[in-house]
């Protein structure tokens, strides 16, 4: 696949950027906004959530870690997208720290491998596979 466009190559990054800092937020409408009705989301830690009701299932779980006091932190870096047309492939290297009654750690690093779809001029994720270096459990989730 050719290298994105300049716009394609900021879309996808604001895609990224946006679905990590809502994770991070407890923000469900966004992250729903950041999948098409048909996405996936499939977590070593989670599980795999397909459409749009199982992604606000999803995204209601962290939420509700969120609002208990636990702060998770999604760094993402090393953005990498291909794009043909309308359709892309992406991935990005990923840092998970969790704070929790005063203590932060890194969860496990790891990485995001995707699949984008764009629409309306804006990309989102048609499936998105989170792959850890090692295995993590998550107390609340």
């Amino acid at each position: 696949m050719p290298a994105p466009s300049v716009e394609d190559w900021i879309g996808i990054n604001d895609l990224f950027t946006t679905y990590a800092t809502a994770l991070d937020h407890g923000d469900v409408e966004t992250i729903l906004d950041c999948f098409t009705p048909d996405g996936v989301v499939d977590s070593p830690v989670m599980g795999s959530f397909a459409g749009h009701a199982a992604i606000r299932e999803f995204a209601e779980r962290n939420a509700k870690l969120y609002r208990s006091g636990v702060q998770m932190r999604h760094a993402i870096s090393n953005v990498k997208a291909d794009v043909d047309g309308d359709r892309a492939s992406a991935s990005c290297y990923l840092l998970n720290y969790i704070t929790r009654d005063g203590k932060s750690e890194l969860l496990s690093p790891g990485t995001y491998d995707c699949r984008l779809h764009k629409s309306g001029g804006k990309w989102r994720f048609q499936y998105r596979l989170v792959k850890l270096d090692r295995h993590v459990v998550i107390e609340g989730r």
